[in-house]
């Protein structure tokens, strides 16, 4: 039986969407041995796996924006050293030369050759520039005051849309994302802003999201919320045409974090909680901090002492943790996973359109740490996915580790048989 069409979808476009979160690394990762240096093998893996959809930074200001970069010959690099080499997103080789829009169009014909479809979305006031070779792209971003951020990212997506459609590409376009978690991302440097990342940037999200539907009214336009509003979902406007949405309960994750200190600064970092989980060769602190550039740190929004945890724990010893105290939190967890599905999947029907969640479902680890792909992880990821089901949503990860510049990718049975169940429910 094939499934129907949710409230809201296109008829061109597929019933059900079993996404991949290819995010900034199909163009950061594409030197040759890079998981991105042939976007066709990439598909193909995609495709064996169950996954019918992509995800992306699409570099709408990079590529479209009223600057002077020259687009066609991009360089892409390192944070510098041998920072982020076992961080997750962040182990790029570095030395990749592209041209930006031509590389977008190989990806969207890829795409078609493989039947595919991409959700376009921006990094761009998040991590992305951090990662080209000098710093013109982040400057030119930061020069935009705050009040006119989200509308330039608007007009700059209207215009890569357009540049697909006059590809003949635009059908493989699923639906328009304004930017990657807008509540985490320097679009909320408003006024208040800062300590409410919601209601401040509400109507300027709303108004962003109205001028694609303006200039594309063929092509679903909507916004992502990293951490949703559950308990004040008003503040998400009304006007986007997909509830898309992430949900990470992080649970026992976010009390490993606390306990070891993380996040915290230096000179309390790193606390004898964290030594405890290093590898036996980690190099001092100080020493590893001053091989990242300093204005890729600030570009990206990961602090030296997070690179350093991810780069330097001993993951056996960081999932031991979290399999010891997993049972404190377990409950919890499961009725976070309830609490923010339910909301969500209220929130869309309320407002007549399909439902989405982009990423998802424990949280950020170590590049190499195997918790949330291991049996306890995938657990979480299937009563998430049941939910989900349950739910009649329109879209969903089986989680942010499942795309090919993660070790979750070679988890190859687990991902074919939950996207079947999801393409069939």
């Amino acid at each position: 039986m094939t499934p129907s069409h949710p409230v809201g979808v296109p008829a061109h476009l597929p019933p059900r969407l079993t996404i991949t979160l290819w995010d900034f690394t199909w163009y950061t990762q594409s030197t040759e041995g890079e998981p991105f240096h042939d976007l066709d093998a990439a598909f193909a893996e995609a495709v064996e796996r169950g996954y019918n959809t992509v995800r992306i930074c699409a570099m709408p200001y990079l590529l479209f924006g009223d600057h002077d970069i020259d687009t066609s010959a991009l360089r892409f690099t390192t944070m510098g050293g041998g920072v982020g080499r076992r961080t997750r997103w962040y182990d790029v080789a570095g030395g990749a030369v592209l041209d930006g829009r031509r590389r977008l169009r190989e990806l969207f014909e890829a795409a078609r050759r493989h039947d595919c479809h991409v959700i376009l979305s921006s990094w761009e006031y998040q991590q992305s520039p951090a990662f080209l070779q000098e710093r013109q792209w982040y400057d030119a971003l930061m020069a935009i005051e705050p009040e006119q951020r989200h509308v330039t990212i608007a007009r700059a997506m209207a215009d890569l849309v357009q540049f697909l459609k006059d590809a003949g590409l635009a059908d493989r376009i699923a639906y328009a994302e304004l930017h990657n978690e807008v509540d985490l991302s320097r679009l909320n440097r408003l006024p208040g802003g800062e300590t409410d990342p919601y209601w401040p940037q509400r109507q300027a999200v709303a108004d962003a999201v109205a001028l694609m539907r303006e200039r594309h009214p063929d092509v679903m336009a909507t916004t992502c919320y990293g951490i949703p509003p559950y308990l004040d979902i008003g503040a998400v406007p009304d006007n986007g045409q997909v509830a898309h949405f992430h949900v990470y309960v992080y649970g026992v994750l976010a009390a490993l974090e606390r306990w070891a200190g993380v996040r915290v600064a230096p000179p309390e970092f790193p606390r004898p909680q964290l030594r405890s989980l290093l590898r036996e060769d980690a190099p001092p602190f100080e020493q590893y901090a001053e091989q990242a550039d300093p204005w890729r740190l600030e570009a990206t929004g990961v602090s030296a002492s997070m690179f350093y945890t991810y780069d330097w724990v001993d993951t056996a010893r960081w999932d031991r943790w979290l399999y010891e105290n997993y049972g404190d939190y377990r409950v919890a967890m499961t009725y976070a996973l309830d609490d923010r599905l339910s909301v969500i999947a209220r929130w869309a029907q309320r407002h007549h359109v399909p439902t989405v969640i982009g990423e998802g479902w424990v949280g950020y680890t170590p590049l190499h740490a195997e918790f949330e792909d291991g049996p306890v992880g995938q657990g979480i990821a299937e009563e998430a996915l049941e939910r989900c089901m349950a739910h009649g949503f329109w879209g969903v990860v089986l989680g942010s580790n499942s795309a090919p510049h993660h070790p979750g990718w070679r988890n190859v049975e687990w991902q074919r048989r939950w996207n079947r169940r999801f393409l069939s429910s």
